[in-house]
């Protein structure tokens, strides 16, 4: 009997202004070895010719064009519901997948058929040797961030490792997931979403892994650079809304003095040493989203098959924020197949 073909899988790329990124990043895909994918470019209204270029040198890439930026949530969300793969993959524009990438990806979701989601291992482009991203941590206090998969830096014949969730930096999702989660909520705009995601997978249910032999190269911040009044009005924004539709109320007595006194620093930090107010104005933007964020909740938690003691396992320690830093000590450390 012969073997069934290997499952189709849509790449999806959200666009914007990042003409100059998506050659390199496209060329790295149609080297790919995996047989059967397909790739789809959603341009969220781009003033730099993206389109364009895209339609007269990629036809075969399927194109779907914005009339303005509608977010990397909602864009995702586009190329999710104009895929026909049983997998989608997602992939920053700025960044570039090394060979092998999608057939690890797929591997490993094959694997382990309770797996929402697969991170995939992440380095800077500039500094291979330095992990950006190895799926997504969340602790106690709410703080996420781009985690190192374990301790250390995991080899690319490692075995896929449990994480809270993955990076839509560069990452499989399964199909069936999306579906029941309605894919990213779009009243994220930008950040967060992909971190809120693995928050409702997990009340679902679905686990997620990283596979380390997934190797992408990532330029980082490109389209928002790090630092930036918009990336911090964001990711203020985003944070309490994420909590607020996520947090397992549980276990909310325990940590929400900690988890105040964290954002009182946080804000103070932006106030006082960035010098912008964005940070502010996110926390303040916030309370527009309060009811969208508790009605969310309200539905997640109807239909979860996870109890909160299972979904609060996931979280990693709260540390001082002057402990924070040591929770990118693997950045130091040289990354899988590269020299110290």
């Amino acid at each position: 009997m012969p073997a069934a073909p290997p499952p189709l899988v849509s790449v999806v790329i959200a666009n914007w202004n990042g003409r100059h990124h998506l050659e390199p990043c496209l060329a790295a895909l149609q080297a790919q070895s995996y047989p059967t994918f397909e790739i789809l470019v959603v341009d969220n209204g781009s003033s730099d010719g993206s389109s364009q270029w895209l339609a007269d040198n990629y036809p075969g890439v399927r194109l779907l064009c914005n009339p303005r930026n509608l977010g990397f949530a909602a864009a995702n969300n586009q190329g999710i519901q104009a895929a026909r793969g049983q997998y989608v993959a997602l992939i920053n524009n700025d960044a570039f997948a090394e060979n092998g990438w999608l057939d690890a990806l797929v591997a490993a979701a094959e694997a382990e058929p309770g797996a929402g989601m697969v991170a995939s291992l992440m380095v800077y482009a500039d500094r291979p040797s330095m992990v950006n991203s190895a799926g997504v941590c969340v602790d106690r206090l709410g703080v996420s961030w781009d985690c190192s998969g374990g301790s250390g830096v995991p080899s690319p014949g490692s075995q896929p490792i449990p994480v809270f969730g993955a990076s839509a930096g560069a990452a499989l999702y399964r199909r069936e997931m999306l579906a029941e989660l309605g894919g990213f909520d779009e009243a994220f705009f930008a950040y967060l979403e992909d971190v809120d995601l693995a928050w409702r997978a997990r009340w679902l249910g679905w686990r997620a892994i990283l596979a380390p032999a997934a190797r992408v190269q990532h330029v980082g911040s490109a389209t928002s650079r790090e630092g930036s009044a918009f990336k911090t009005y964001y990711l203020a924004r985003n944070k309490l809304l994420m909590l607020v539709k996520n947090y397992p109320w549980l276990h909310a007595w325990r940590f929400v003095p900690g988890l105040l006194l964290y954002d009182l620093l946080s804000l103070a930090n932006s106030l006082l040493l960035q010098r912008t107010a964005s940070g502010l104005r996110g926390r303040l933007a916030f309370w527009r989203l309060a009811g969208h964020a508790l009605r969310q909740r309200r539905r997640a938690q109807a239909a979860r098959r996870a109890s909160a003691r299972e979904v609060f396992q996931w979280l990693s320690p709260a540390v001082w924020p002057c402990q924070v830093q040591q929770r990118y000590q693997h950045l130091s450390l040289p990354a899988p197949g590269q020299g110290a």
